[in-house]
C-alpha cells in the first residue's frame, strides 16, 4: 500500500472550517476549600521547633478527609464532568474555555445538567457525615482545629456552572469602531489557526501514550512471561478513536493514518483474548510498537514540519 500522503488543506482553511463549525464553552467548579494556611502566630510557633526564621517557614493544615468515602463521591463527579467536557471539546487558548461542535451543545448541556444534580446529591450526604467528620479533624488538628474553618451548610460550596461564551468579536463592535473590530477579527483568527494547532498537539501526544502503554502491557517481562494489563487499556484506545473521529479537525494526514490503522488492528479484539492467545498477543504488540516509533517519529518532526507547512 502507498503511503504517500496529500497535503492537508492550509492552516487558514482549516482554522475558519473550525470556526465556522464550534462555539466556546466554559465549565466552572466551585468547592469547599479544605486547606487552610496557618496563623503568623501558629507559623511562628512552627518554625520556633526547628530555630528557623519565620518567613522561611510556609505551613497550611488540612480541614477534612477528603479520603472519607462521603467526600470521595462529591469528588468522583467532579472529575467526570472535567472529562466529560474535554472529551467533548478542543483546546483553545483563551484561558478556560475550550471548543464545542455547535450540534453537540445540547447534548453536554443535558449530561452536564445530570452530574450538577449527582453533585447535589452527593453534597447533600457530605452534609449527613459533615459533623463526623469535623469530629475527626478536631481529634487530628488540635490545638490547630479552629471551627471558624467550617461553614455550617455545604449546599453553597459546591457547584457546577457551564456556559457558552461567544468566541468571535461583538457585532456592535462593527458599527461603533470598525478599526478595532478588524482588529479583533485578526485577533480572533489567530486564535483559531492556534487551537488547530493545539488540537493536533493534543491528539498525537495521547495517543502516543496510549499506544505506548498497551504496547508496553503486551511486551511481555524479560522471562518471557505476559504482564498483567486491564481492559481499559484497550478501551482507553476504543474511546480515542470515537473521540478523535469526531472532533479531528483534518490537519494532519499521517496522524490520520496512523489512527486508522491502529483502529483496524484492534477492530474486534477484545482484551481475554490478548491474555489467552500468545500468537495474536505478538502480532498486535508488532503492530504497535511500528505505529508508536512512527509516532515518535512525528512528534520530533512537528516543530520542522510547522514551519515547512507555513512557508508553502
Amino acid at each position: 500500500m502507498s503511503t504517500a500522503l496529500a497535503e492537508p488543506p492550509p492552516r487558514d482553511e482549516l482554522a475558519a472550517r473550525l470556526r465556522a463549525e464550534t462555539t466556546g464553552v466554559r465549565l466552572s467548579i466551585s468547592w469547599l476549600g479544605v486547606r487552610r494556611t496557618l496563623s503568623r502566630a501558629q507559623q511562628t510557633e512552627a518554625a520556633d521547633t526547628f530555630r528557623a526564621a519565620r518567613e522561611y517557614v510556609a505551613a497550611n493544615k488540612k480541614l477534612l478527609d477528603t479520603g472519607h468515602p462521603a467526600f470521595q463521591a462529591a469528588t468522583r463527579v467532579r472529575h467526570r464532568a472535567v472529562a466529560l467536557w474535554k472529551g467533548m471539546s478542543l483546546p483553545f487558548p483563551e484561558p478556560g474555555v475550550r471548543l464545542i461542535k455547535r450540534p453537540d451543545v445540547a447534548e453536554l448541556d443535558r449530561r452536564l445538567g445530570g452530574l450538577a444534580a449527582e453533585l447535589a446529591e452527593a453534597v447533600r450526604q457530605l452534609q449527613e457525615r459533615y459533623d463526623e467528620l469535623r469530629d475527626l479533624a478536631r481529634v487530628r488538628l488540635g490545638r490547630l482545629y479552629d471551627p471558624r474553618d467550617y461553614p455550617a451548610e455545604l449546599a453553597d460550596e459546591f457547584a457546577l456552572r457551564w456556559e457558552f461564551p461567544p468566541v468571535d468579536p461583538p457585532d456592535y463592535l462593527r458599527r461603533l469602531h470598525p478599526e478595532l473590530y478588524q482588529r479583533e477579527c485578526r485577533r480572533v483568527a489567530a486564535q483559531f489557526n492556534e487551537a488547530v494547532r493545539l488540537a493536533e498537539e493534543a491528539f498525537l501526544t495521547e495517543f502516543r501514550e496510549l499506544i505506548a502503554h498497551l504496547a508496553e502491557r503486551l511486551g511481555g517481562r524479560a522471562d518471557g512471561t505476559p504482564k498483567v494489563f486491564r481492559d481499559s487499556a484497550v478501551a482507553n484506545l476504543q474511546e480515542f478513536f470515537e473521540r478523535f473521529g469526531r472532533l479531528d479537525v483534518g490537519s494532519h494526514d499521517e496522524l490520520d493514518r496512523l489512527v486508522r490503522d491502529a483502529q483496524s488492528l484492534l477492530a474486534g479484539v477484545d482484551p481475554g483474548s490478548l491474555r489467552t492467545d500468545a500468537t495474536l498477543r505478538g502480532e498486535i504488540h508488532g503492530e504497535l510498537a511500528r505505529v508508536e516509533t512512527a509516532l515518535e517519529t512525528l512528534l520530533v518532526d512537528r516543530p520542522r514540519r510547522h514551519v515547512l507547512r507555513r512557508a508553502k
